[in-house]
């Protein structure tokens, strides 16, 4: 997929990827009214983000702590080896376990950086118990968040 910068994003483009960031749920035509475009325009402008894969998806946010995962923990995972297997096994076997929010490949000490959900110190547990059973896993360190400062679902464009 090409990135933005990339692609021929206009103005108009950067306006409608905001808007679209701000409020998934927007219809064209209130779309094309906030950016200053006919319907039909703004659709074809919409689309040709689609397809070139600068919008990825569209998705609805969920209140963590209403849904009842107030926790964030953050986690940091080495393996007992660093061959292209090893790598696979642990990142087809994280990808299953539906805590795990974000899981980054790291350089410096750590081989996995993750934010996981949980409700609680005794749901951490028993996640912290099926993390450290998975393929390679040596060390498991993990950093419980006392609040959140700032989390954003916007990119800046």
């Amino acid at each position: 997929m090409r990135n933005l910068a990339e692609t021929a994003v206009d103005r108009i483009d950067r306006a409608i990827l905001n808007e679209l960031q701000r409020d998934g749920r927007l219809t064209n035509v209130q779309l094309a009214e906030l950016v200053g475009l006919s319907e039909s325009a703004c659709l074809r402008r919409v689309r040709l983000l689609e397809q070139s894969g600068i919008i990825d998806r569209y998705v609805m946010l969920v209140d963590q702590g209403r849904a009842g995962k107030p926790g964030n923990v953050f986690v940091r995972v080495t393996l007992d080896g660093q061959q292209r297997e090893r790598l696979s096994a642990f990142e087809e076997a994280i990808a299953t376990v539906p805590e795990v929010m974000e899981c980054y490949l790291m350089s410096g000490d750590v081989d996995y950086l993750m934010r996981v959900a949980v409700k609680d110190t005794d749901d951490y547990l028993r996640l912290h118990n099926k993390l450290t059973g998975l393929p390679g896993v040596l060390r498991v360190q993990s950093s419980f968040a006392l609040r959140t400062v700032v989390s954003r679902t916007s990119l800046p464009l």
